[in-house]
């Protein structure tokens, strides 16, 4: 567990998230009216009432050096998360819980419960990336955030045959993703409004049956950040309950707003 402090702030905190991949996307992209809608490919693969369980082991390295974490993990799309870091020894000391409406965070050592909207810069407070989260949800779900306005193009990629995918908007980032046949995603790449990368992720490591990588790793083209995230006991839920994901605040927390 890990906490920075700057100017009396918490700075970019305790966690993970995500991987390391990509480079160079191979073969041309053309046009065409022979392959369905990749959305559609991936849909059917996990559903907004299916519910990721599971225990992450997670690897972080940042400019601030290099953490070993574990975490139990709840996801459900679009933009659903909570997360528990498990300590080697003794008791868990962050919960975070989020849904689109509203993210809470509890630190038992420190007595404080924070509260504030799920947007990328709240999430920076204590996470080590300004992802929204949509982006973190979708990604770590196995699949690629959504690009609003985006043109989608499509063609076969000359890297072992498998589906390539661009989406570009008229102004503002476009990506890049590369899918098999059936569907899974082994890609992703974001690009900025200026057309250089972001951040890539690759997803490995499928279990026969499942839609969900067992490995995804991260890193951004600059190089502050790259993770690796390895799932191990993982069960899909279905169900449309999402008080999990409404993280109460104990009794006698320091209630503290982030907005």
């Amino acid at each position: 567990m890990f906490y920075d402090f700057a100017s009396g702030k918490r700075m970019t905190g305790i966690l993970l998230l995500s991987l390391l991949a990509c480079g160079c996307a191979g073969g041309a992209v053309t046009e065409s009216g022979r392959h369905p809608d990749p959305a559609a490919m991936l849909r059917p693969a996990l559903r907004e009432t299916h519910r990721i369980v599971a225990t992450a082991r997670m690897d972080l390295s940042t400019v601030q050096g290099h953490y070993p974490l574990r975490a139990a993990l709840i996801l459900q799309r679009p933009s659903y998360l909570r997360l528990e870091m498990l300590p080697v020894i003794g008791t868990p000391d962050f919960f975070l819980s989020a849904t689109p409406r509203e993210m809470r965070i509890w630190i038992p050592s420190q007595g404080e419960f924070y509260v504030g909207q799920p947007s990328a810069e709240n999430m920076s407070r204590f996470l080590p990336w300004t992802l929204n989260l949509e982006d973190l949800v979708m990604i770590l779900s196995g699949s690629f955030p959504p690009l609003d306005g985006a043109h989608w193009s499509y063609g076969d990629s000359a890297e072992g045959g498998a589906l390539r995918v661009d989406m570009k908007t008229v102004s503002g980032p476009s990506q890049t993703i590369w899918m098999e046949n059936s569907g899974r995603l082994t890609r992703f790449v974001r690009y900025g409004s200026d057309g250089r990368e972001v951040y890539s992720v690759r997803y490995e490591d499928y279990t026969p049956g499942l839609f969900l990588a067992r490995k995804i790793l991260i890193q951004r083209a600059d190089n502050t950040l790259s993770a690796f995230v390895e799932y191990s006991d993982v069960n899909i839920e279905e169900t449309a309950d999402f008080s999990v994901f409404a993280l109460p605040a104990p009794d006698g927390a320091k209630i503290l707003r982030l907005d």
